[in-house]
Formats: structure tokens, C-alpha cells, sequence
């Protein structure tokens, strides 16, 4: 039997479940919006309804002000939506509160991924496989190229360069929702228990967290504290200040970004970083094509990404798949 699953229809400004007439991460507003996880090229305000996970709808009260029409679904929680679909919010791995969200109707089930990665974090729930007829993937590091190193190997990179350089700091430039609180997280399992000190834009984001229940150890804002007291230690802000006048309060600061394209050398010149640390929040080449292999989907769907690789790779492996011509969504500095 021939199937089209003309019930999902993927439009420029988000994809459309048809029988329920809902939008899964709408680029503009709309009456019912399910959300994967709280990235602003995934979620925004100005909807009737916003479905979401508790902690993704917590984080989109801080970052876009949005409360009303906020509709809490629990990780597993199976919900009932208009014209007989169902909808299963299943962990991503992306950042805290990440879903995929599994779709149910008329006997087929597809999944929209969101974001993902495959890689254990210790400040979200790790990705879970979830079988389906049509798996609708990001592809944000869809070519072979893209191997992300193990995190232990970059967060060593920072604490040696910390222990050779003790008169001076490590600036990580680092993305404030998810890239951040990783960060330290990753920082404090590998023992660094000292202050770790942030830009003002990075505080709110990282309470968040530590009230939804991630323990980040002891932070304290740089603009608290003199010059001579950052020596010797990790310094956290969004990449945007790197190379600002924020940075000249720091002492001598190795300039350090966070990133999964900090493997493309250009990329690292171009932000004029002395330390690239490969450190991503998104599946790399391989963790996209083994989850394609673990799902075993009917048809695979590819967005916002490096499209054409997974589709060559998808027809080499005799697999049925399409790209989505979806706008809007960004790397983020990954």
C-alpha cells in the first residue's frame, strides 16, 4: 500500500498537522504551536496555544515573556489532539527541556526530531530512539566531515591551558541557552569546582537551570569582582562579547568558543579564537545516519541543513528520503 502522509504537510514557516490544525515550531503565530525545545528558531511568542514540555515552556517564559496559552506536557505523556492525532513529547538530548515529538494518526507515526544530539549531557535527559514510519531529522551537520571529538578531550583542552596559564583567564564564548550550563556541568564532572565567573547575560539563563534542578556549582558575575580575582580562572559569555569592551576588564584573557563549527579553522579565524573547543549541542555525521539506521523509518525527511549529503547517503543505503525547503531556522553558534 502506496502511502503519502498527506496528514503532515511541511511548509516554509513550520510543519502543519493538517486533521488537528497545529504547527510544530512555527516561525510566526499561530492558534496552536507544539515546541520542541526553546532555541528562538524554534520557538517564539504570539501563539494561541504553545505546547511543550514544563521546563522548554519555563525557558520561553524567561527568554520571550510567553505564559498565556502555555500547555505542559510531560516527558512520555500521550495527549490527544483535535481530528484523532496524538502527540508524544520523547527526549531530544538538545539542551534542558528538548523533545521530539512523536505524532500518531490514523495507524502511522512520525517523529519530528527537533534538534538533537546523540552524546551524553549531563544537564537534559539523552535522546531516545523512537520507531516511526516517517522520521523528519534535522541535518545541521550533515556532511562526513562533521565528527565531534569526545567533550572530556575539550574540556582538558581548557583546564591544562587554565594550569599553564595561571596569570591570565580562559574566556569561553558560549551560547546562553543549553551551550553554557553544559559547559560547566561538563567543567565540574571533570573536577573544576573553582568559581566559574560570567557575563551578566549568562546569569539568568544558568538560575533557570539550577531551579529546574541542574546543580552548577558556585558562579559569580564578573561585574562583582576586580581584575586580579579572575586570574586563574574560566570566564563565560556569549560569543557576541568575545572581542568587546567587556573583555578588557579580564586579565590577559585566552579567548576560548565553544562550538561544533569550531572544527572548520576558518570559522575559529574569523572570531579571532585561540582555543577551539568542538563542543556541539547537534548530532554529528555519524549519530545523524546511525539514528536513521536505529529508527529504520519508511521514509526520512531532512531540514534545516546540510540536506543534499543525507540524501545521498539515504539513497545509497536504499533508503526513501526527501528534503524540506523550511526557513527560518539558524546555526546559533551551535
Amino acid at each position: 500500500m502506496t502511502r503519502d502522509f498527506s496528514w503532515i504537510r511541511p511548509e516554509p514557516w513550520g510543519i502543519h498537522v493538517v486533521p488537528a490544525d497545529c504547527w510544530i515550531d512555527p516561525s510566526r503565530p499561530v492558534d496552536r504551536a507544539l515546541v520542541t525545545h526553546g532555541h528562538a528558531d524554534h520557538a517564539r511568542g504570539g501563539h494561541g496555544a504553545t505546547f511543550a514540555t514544563p521546563e522548554t515552556l519555563a525557558i520561553m517564559k524567561l527568554r520571550y515573556a510567553t505564559e498565556e496559552g502555555a500547555v505542559p506536557v510531560p516527558y512520555g505523556e500521550r495527549m490527544a489532539l483535535p481530528g484523532d492525532v496524538h502527540a508524544t513529547w520523547v527526549p531530544a538530548g538538545h539542551v534542558l527541556g528538548s523533545a521530539q515529538i512523536l505524532l500518531e494518526h490514523a495507524g502511522e507515526r512520525i517523529v519530528v526530531t527537533g534538534d538533537f544530539k546523540r552524546r551524553a549531557d549531563p544537564t537534559c535527559p539523552p535522546f531516545e530512539v523512537t520507531p516511526c514510519d516517517v522520521l523528519i531529522t534535522e541535518a545541521t551537520f550533515g556532511l562526513p566531515v562533521f565528527r565531534h571529538p569526545p567533550v572530556e578531550q575539550e574540556i582538558a583542552k581548557v583546564l591544562s591551558t587554565l594550569a599553564a596559564n595561571p596569570d591570565r583567564c580562559v574566556l569561553v564564548g558560549a551560547y546562553a541557552l543549553g551551550k553554557a550550563q553544559r559547559l560547566i556541568a561538563e567543567l565540574r564532572r571533570a573536577g573544576h569546582h573553582d568559581t566559574i565567573w560570567l557575563h551578566g547575560a549568562m546569569e539568568r539563563m544558568c538560575r533557570l537551570y539550577e531551579d529546574l534542578g541542574v546543580d552548577l556549582g558556585d558562579l559569580k558575575l564578573v561585574s562583582d569582582t576586580g581584575k586580579e580575582q579572575l586570574a586563574g580562572s574560566v570566564v563565560l559569555a556569549p560569543p557576541s562579547a568575545l572581542n568587546d569592551r567587556w573583555s578588557r576588564r579580564l586579565p590577559d584573557p585566552i579567548t576560548a568558543m565553544a562550538s561544533g563549527w569550531m572544527q572548520v579553522r576558518q570559522r575559529a579565524r574569523q572570531r579571532m579564537v585561540e582555543l577551539p573547543l568542538v563542543i556541539s549541542d547537534h548530532a554529528d555525521w555519524d549519530e545523524l545516519t546511525q539514528t536513521v539506521k536505529d529508527v529504520n523509518p519508511a521514509e526520512t525527511w531532512i531540514t534545516h541543513g546540510r540536506e543534499e549529503a543525507m540524501l545521498r547517503w539515504c539513497e545509497l543505503n536504499q533508503r526513501k528520503a526527501r528534503a524540506l525547503a523550511l526557513v527560518g531556522y539558524e546555526d546559533e553558534d551551535d
